[in-house]
Formats: C-alpha cells, sequence, structure tokens
C-alpha cells in the first residue's frame, strides 16, 4: 500500500529511507531523533524531500516530475495533538474536510463518541478529543491514515482507556503507518514494525518476528525487549484468566475474555535449568535455547523456543555463565503473573 524510497536532509540530519509496507499496521519505532516524524510528514506531503519516489496504493504522490499537494494524497493524518476546531461542533469537526453526503454515525460508533456530536471540543477530555480527530481523519476516506505520536500527549491512564478503540482500526480497513517511540503501543497495535534509527531503517518486517529476534532487541535497547504471544481466554477465574497461546497457557489478570495479544517482557522472564517446585509462580513453561545475544553491558538476551511460540528472556552474564547456559539447552521459562502489565495485554488480530 506504501511504497517510500526519499532522501531528505535538514541540518546534519539524514533521512534515508527505502521503505514498502503492506496492508493493516505498519509501526515506525524508534528513539526521538530518528526521523520518524520527518518520515511521516514526506508521506503526506508536508515536508517535500530533496529526492526520491512515495507511491501511495501503486498512486505516485511524489518523484522527480509529481509533488501533489497533501489535501490530493488521500492521506489522513493524526497528530499528537487534536487540533479541533474550538468554535465547532464534534459532529462539525469530524465532517471537516469530509463530503457532504457523509454520515459519521458509523465512525462515531466505533470510536464510542456517539453521544459526544453535540458538544464544543472545550468539554472533551483529552482521550475523547483525541477519537475525534482520529474520526475526522477517517471520514476522508484516506487510502492511508498516518497516525503520529496519537497519544503522546496523554497522561498514561488517558492511554490506557483509549488503546481499545485504537485496535478497533486494525479491522477498519484503512492501512495505517504508526509513528511511535512506546513499545507498548506498537506491540498491541502493530503488524508490521520498522525500526528505524538516525534517519535509515535497519529492520523491518512481521511485528512478532522483529520482537522475538535477539538481534533486534539489541537494537531497541534491552529495556524494551519483549516477545509477543496471542491466545485465547479459555477460563477465568479468581480474578485470572487462563490464555491458551502457542508457548502453552498463560495465566493473566486483568483479562475477561475473547482473543488477545499479549507483550512479555524480557526482564520479567526467569530461565530454570530444573522444573521449578514450590515456586508462587503461576506460568511455568518448558522451552530450548535458541538463540544467544550478548550486550555491551553484563546482560544477555535468550531467544526462547517454548512450544510453538517464542518468549525472550534477559540475564545477567554471571547467571548466563553459572546456570552453564548454551543454545540447544532445554530450560524451562518462569513469568509470574504480576509480571504482565495491563498496558502489555490487548485485543488479539
Amino acid at each position: 500500500m506504501l511504497d517510500v524510497s526519499v532522501q531528505h536532509r535538514v541540518g546534519a540530519f539524514t533521512l534515508d529511507v527505502d521503505l514498502q509496507t503492506a496492508s493493516g499496521v505498519t509501526a515506525v519505532f524508534g528513539p526521538s531523533g530518528a526521523g520518524k516524524t520527518t518520515l511521516a510528514r514526506c508521506v503526506a506531503g508536508l515536508t517535500r524531500p530533496d529526492t526520491g519516489r512515495i507511491a501511495v496504493d501503486g498512486r505516485v504522490v511524489f518523484d522527480g516530475d509529481t509533488d501533489l499537494p497533501p489535501h490530493r494524497r488521500d492521506i489522513g493524518y493524526v497528530f499528537q495533538e487534536a487540533r479541533l476546531f474550538p468554535h465547532l461542533s464534534v459532529r462539525a469537526n469530524l465532517m471537516y474536510g469530509a463530503r457532504r453526503d457523509m454520515d459519521p454515525t458509523d465512525v462515531a460508533n466505533m470510536l464510542g463518541i456517539a453521544d459526544l456530536l453535540d458538544r464544543r471540543p472545550g468539554g472533551l477530555s483529552g482521550g475523547e478529543g483525541a477519537r475525534v480527530a482520529i474520526g475526522r481523519a477517517l471520514l476522508r476516506q484516506p487510502k492511508l491514515l498516518i497516525m503520529d505520536e496519537p497519544l503522546a500527549a496523554l497522561d498514561a491512564r488517558r492511554r490506557e482507556t483509549i488503546l481499545p478503540w485504537l485496535e478497533r482500526l486494525r479491522g477498519a480497513g484503512v492501512p495505517i503507518l504508526y509513528i511511535s517511540h512506546a513499545i507498548e503501543e506498537v506491540a498491541r497495535l502493530a503488524d508490521t514494525l520498522v525500526l528505524l534509527r538516525e534517519g535509515r531503517v535497519v529492520r523491518a518486517g512481521p511485528l512478532t518476528e522483529i520482537l522475538s529476534d535477539p538481534e533486534a532487541a539489541a537494537l531497541m535497547g534491552p529495556s524494551q525487549a519483549g516477545a509477543v504471544l496471542e491466545g485465547d481466554v479459555i477460563e477465568v477465574a479468581d480474578g485470572l484468566a487462563a490464555i491458551r497461546t502457542p508457548a502453552g497457557v498463560l495465566h493473566v489478570a486483568g483479562v475477561t475474555g475473547g482473543r488477545v495479544r499479549i507483550r512479555i517482557r524480557a526482564e520479567d522472564v526467569i530461565v530454570a535449568t530444573q522444573e521449578p517446585q514450590g515456586l508462587s509462580a503461576l506460568n511455568t513453561l518448558p522451552a530450548v535455547i535458541e538463540a544467544v545475544q550478548a550486550g555491551q553491558g553484563p546482560g544477555v538476551m535468550l531467544r526462547l523456543q517454548a512450544g510453538d511460540g517464542v518468549l525472550l528472556a534477559r540475564l545477567t552474564r554471571r547467571s548466563f555463565d553459572r546456570l552453564g547456559l548454551g543454545v540447544g539447552q532445554k530450560v524451562w521459562a518462569v513469568l509470574k503473573t504480576s509480571g504482565v502489565a495491563r498496558s502489555d495485554v490487548g485485543g488479539g488480530s
């Protein structure tokens, strides 16, 4: 759906990106200054690249001969701030830029803002305003929706409130380019992950593959590392959901039912060489060490094959050596139920 090959220099920084994305949600992840917003603005037509080519849904919007203005690119853009018109109602804000015969009802229902249509932006919460901005972009019926750090201006509570609404967009049929430096958002929303550093793509591919790759984890930073599993809730008892995943059954708090996506942080996985006995931890999975990635510091990242799923575990070099661990060794992965944060559990695809 999106084909980008552009170069653009801003002072000492150079964006040099060659990227092709498919349908679904493609997340561009990287630290501040990596060039994420510059890339988004180039695609949207808000910044003109020095050279290159951009095509959306097979239609060239920029190359040596073409430079379509933003309003002719069929792209919806959601900024960090909602940027709503204070003098217009929510309904009028939603319809701004849409065809006059459009009915905002379906989009408003999908985003949970149908009861806000007659209100003014000044009376909305941050999360409500963000949803109105998303609805406005969708009602333009774009070929591509760019979301540039749409939750960055919200506090943690409001981010957690709006994430389920963003998960609904995965099934809305509009390809999304999602810009973020928050890995918990990326892990819950994306189908494809692009790692951007210093203006260049260093890795790109299916989300689950990249997040379970120790080498990619090293690029992202060890504190960000964590594999993603999807599964189905098979039972809920005592406030805990039993979720059948490719790695085995996991017990997680705060889940009520359906299909879910879980991010398991590498730093929350403990590795044992023998089946644990007498532990309070409910989640113990047999696994095999598939790969080892040594870090520049005292840490070591392990890729664990658990059933048909993959986990990452972050250990100290001292623990790794003391246990005599190595590739091909059978181990047990131990995960505390409380180790899965609520922000790391979302709706599955």
